[in-house]
């Protein structure tokens, strides 16, 4: 899995995302490829997030991954997944996530 600029937060968060409808620090990433961005049911996402027009494909992800807060002023999401090689395993991970 990828190397965030936090790696403590990479391994509380990856395992947890996985179950489709279990939101916890962050919303279900289970279906994430494809989807709209903060829709997410029964997570509270912030207004900036929400306020986009955003599908979640591989251009989109790569970015948001890149630096959440510079693609989207305003996020919750605090930490990003600078090595590009490491963006697209991230990626390709979400895409196995049904």
């Amino acid at each position: 899995m990828a190397n965030v600029d936090d790696p403590g937060q990479k391994d509380r968060a990856q395992p947890q995302y996985s179950k489709p409808g279990e939101n916890k620090l962050g919303p279900s990433l289970a279906g994430v490829f494809g989807r709209k961005a903060g829709t997410e049911p029964g997570f509270s996402y912030s207004s900036a997030l929400k306020g986009q027009n955003i599908t979640w494909d591989e251009a989109s992800l790569n970015e948001w991954l890149q630096g959440p807060g510079k693609f989207v002023k305003g996020t919750k999401m605090i930490y990003s997944v600078p090595d590009e090689k490491d963006r697209q395993d991230v990626i390709a991970y979400l895409k196995t996530l049904k």
